[in-house]
């Protein structure tokens, strides 16, 4: 399977071990970067909330250690 081009309403889990479980859904995307909003929180614990928002430069949307790897579609 070949990873789609990051879009509107996607899920993307982070690779980096210290944010095991963290993926985040796009919610906006300029020239350069998505604004992704926080879906689920890294495990086992964090003090994010789910619904916080950061921007991540689009080339980060990759399968790499430091990048981000397609999960699906957001069902909500």
């Amino acid at each position: 399977m070949t990873t789609p081009a990051p879009a509107v309403g996607q899920l993307w889990q982070d690779n980096d071990p210290r944010s095991y479980g963290r993926k985040v859904r796009i919610v906006e995307i300029d020239d350069t970067h998505a604004t992704v909003e926080l879906h689920q929180p890294r495990q086992p614990v964090s003090s994010a909330k789910p619904g916080r928002r950061t921007r991540i430069r689009l080339d980060r949307f990759r399968p790499t250690s430091t990048g981000y790897r397609y999960v699906g579609e957001a069902t909500s």
